[in-house]
């Protein structure tokens, strides 16, 4: 269950170092995607370890900041790496960069992750705009008493990733070079890869890709009443499909190579929000 005592807590302590932050943009960067905080003119910065109710990430290519930027007029808070299900620390440190943001004024966010192509043409290395989602969590973080902060008991999910927004991706991977895949993305609880008999399962329903994360965040900001686009990072085939052991070093590697590729559709989507909102 999500604490709201210690999400109020992060949300002081956040307002008492950034008293005048207004964000219109929120990202949540997943594995290998930190490094794009270069894109943006960053104004400040605050330990995930410091705010109540996050802590430190357990993962390798998750900085653990977060990050009061500006890009093309936009006051943006980007979160540097994600607290995961597999943690085993609950929902709160996952729900509380969406409590935050809304908190704070956010109307829009954008999750990305790394994660494994299931659909052959899904190649390392590929952009994938996340066009809806399944989860395969086998857990649900909106379990529990209701809270209204998280919108109605019961939250439509016919269009969790928001179509205008999509277009917008796309529109800033034209303007990047890059031409977009698009697919539905299943999250699991991990922290084990996938074997290829379950690989070949999720293809059967509907997988194109796969990971361990950005699912919760998504329905939660949903729910909440943000604008959600979500966007992958190809950084491996999945089980069956690859001819190699999974890693994570594979991950982070794949990411590396396409850092600069990523910047430049990250920069643009900030400039065609920008350009939508004016």
């Amino acid at each position: 269950m999500i604490d709201r005592t210690i999400l109020d807590q992060a949300l002081s302590h956040v307002r008492g170092k950034w008293p005048h932050a207004r964000p219109r943009l929120g990202m949540i960067l997943g594995s290998g995607w930190s490094e794009v905080i270069g894109s943006f003119n960053v104004k400040d910065a605050i330990s995930y370890e410091d705010i109540p109710g996050l802590g430190k990430t357990g993962v390798v290519g998750h900085a653990g900041r977060l990050v009061l930027a500006e890009s093309a007029g936009l006051e943006l808070l980007v979160f540097q790496g994600r607290r995961h299900f597999y943690e085993g620390v609950g929902w709160t440190p996952i729900a509380l960069p969406i409590f935050l943001l809304k908190s704070l004024g956010a109307k829009t966010l954008l999750v990305t992750n790394a994660a494994g192509g299931v659909r052959k043409d899904l190649v390392p290395g590929t952009l994938m705009i996340i066009s809806d989602h399944i989860n395969f969590l086998g857990a649900n973080p909106l379990v529990g008493a209701h809270d209204s902060f998280w919108g109605p008991r019961f939250p439509d999910q016919s269009e969790v990733y928001n179509a205008s927004l999509r277009k917008l991706i796309v529109q800033a991977g034209q303007n990047a070079g890059e031409t977009l895949a698009e697919g539905v993305y299943l999250a699991d609880s991990g922290p084990t890869y996938e074997s290829p008999a379950e690989i070949r399962a999720f293809a059967a329903l509907g997988a194109d890709a796969v990971g361990m994360s950005t699912v919760p965040e998504a329905l939660l900001a949903n729910a909440a009443g943000l604008r959600v686009a979500g966007l992958s990072c190809i950084t491996n085939s999945a089980a069956g499909i690859s001819e190699n052991p999974l890693s994570h070093e594979e991950v982070t590697e794949t990411t590396r190579l396409a850092m600069e590729r990523m910047k430049k559709v990250l920069l643009n989507f900030v400039e065609e929000v920008a350009r939508e909102r004016r």
